[in-house]
């Protein structure tokens, strides 16, 4: 999805990305109306332009890794589900955006059963937060230990590796959990104190997109990730 006041969305994955070193290609799928503290409206882009983005993008210039943000319709899910399949992408990195920081719902009830069922189990990566977690796994998170039986539900739902991000919490360490088969990881940081935390999920995703594309593994690119999020706060 744009966001209008460029510190989400689009114009975040396009200035992390290429802060980093790598080079990116974008297909918008909402265009929105918003600021650092809300969303004032959603259009949507239609589901056989987005297609097209993808597939004639991808016909020239082929993606080392695919980041999906924000999907907003069940339609539109299944649409990029088919056009990543149609374009031979295999690494998919997910964030489910559901919800903006504001409060405004970017996604409806029946576009989140669709990414349960069509999206995480295409994913090399799923980078939930609290909110967003509880809503994909019917869950309630309190702690560390229900971060780990969150990511322990969505690695059964088919994503092949979890990070459930802390950011939400009350503590003043905040922990991001990253969990898969073999090993639970915990990324504990300082709290920042600060307002200035608009698109730090797009942000995060797109920098461990970068990273793993640069050849890090997926542990590796998310503690970078993290690290180069909490560095752009400062």
């Amino acid at each position: 999805g744009s966001d209008s006041s460029g510190g989400a969305g689009i114009q975040a994955d396009i200035k992390t990305i290429t802060a980093l070193g790598g080079y990116a290609m974008t297909a918008i799928t909402a265009i929105t109306a918003q600021n650092t503290v809300g969303v004032n409206s959603v259009f949507p882009v239609p589901d056989k332009e987005i297609e097209k983005q993808i597939l004639f993008t991808c016909k020239d210039l082929k993606p080392n890794i695919v980041k999906v943000g924000m999907l907003h319709s069940s339609r539109t899910i299944i649409k990029v589900v088919k056009s990543i399949k149609k374009a031979n992408i295999k690494k998919i990195i997910l964030d489910p955006v559901m919800v903006a920081k504001g409060g405004a719902k970017l996604v409806n009830d029946s576009a989140i059963k669709t990414i349960k069922k069509k999206l995480i189990k295409k994913s090399l990566l799923i980078t939930p937060n609290i909110p967003e977690a509880e809503e994909l796994t019917n869950t309630k998170i309190n702690n560390e230990n229900d971060m780990i039986k969150a990511a322990k539900i969505l690695k059964k739902l088919g994503a092949k590796n979890v990070l459930i991000k802390g950011g939400h919490s009350n503590s003043k360490i905040l922990t991001d959990v990253f969990f898969n088969n073999s090993e639970v990881v915990f990324f504990r940081n300082k709290k920042i104190k600060t307002k200035n935390t608009h698109g730090t999920g797009c942000t995060l995703s797109s920098a461990i997109a970068t990273f793993f594309s640069c050849g890090k593994n997926i542990k590796k690119a998310c503690d970078l990730g993290i690290k180069y999020v909490n560095l752009a706060i400062l």
